[in-house]
């Protein structure tokens, strides 16, 4: 019920079924510095848009606070498993919190993005948590999924989507 209506906007509309400006365009640019670390804890690598380039990827913007993002968590945990390099945009976020997210759920994340200002998130056009983006290998968005993934979204749209990236040699369509 709650991921529901999480994800109606306004007018009662679908929000995930809204088209992105962004498919087919190349990533902001952004260059996002790392979670601060907790007292003997690594810091976790800071994130910029080259570091979306030379695979294809997923792009998560999330936050310790959204409860939609807790849902989904597993699902990036799988795919990571799975070897899908995934990294993460933390919105508006204390650095502790985000710390204890990924203590106790793990981190999927090869590198993690800490977005204080929200800037970022504007530039990509995010008006929903958690949103997902597929980036191809020359760092162009092909998919924006708005909330979480579940796990019929997961096989039905994000691994298709993800060959379909791997296969096409990267730049626009």
């Amino acid at each position: 019920f709650g991921v529901y209506l999480w994800q109606v906007g306004p007018g009662g509309k679908d929000i995930s079924q809204l088209p992105s400006a962004m498919i087919d365009k190349p990533a902001p640019q952004f260059n996002l510095p790392a979670i601060k670390a907790m007292p003997g804890q690594p810091d976790t690598k800071g994130l910029k848009t080259a570091d979306l380039k030379g695979r294809v990827s997923l792009v998560n913007v999330w936050a310790s606070w959204c409860p939609p993002c807790r849902l989904e968590h597993p699902i990036l945990m799988t795919l990571a498993k799975e070897g899908v390099t995934i990294y993460g945009i933390n919105y508006k976020d204390k650095a502790a919190d985000a710390r204890r997210f990924l203590d106790d759920l793990g981190n999927p994340f090869a590198r993690i993005g800490t977005d204080n200002s929200g800037r970022t998130a504007i530039d990509w056009g995010v008006y929903g948590y958690p949103e997902t983006f597929i980036i191809d290998a020359s760092g162009h968005i092909r998919y924006r999924h708005v909330g979480p993934i579940n796990p019929g979204q997961l096989d039905s749209i994000i691994r298709p989507l993800l060959k379909k990236a791997a296969k096409t040699a990267g730049g626009a369509k």
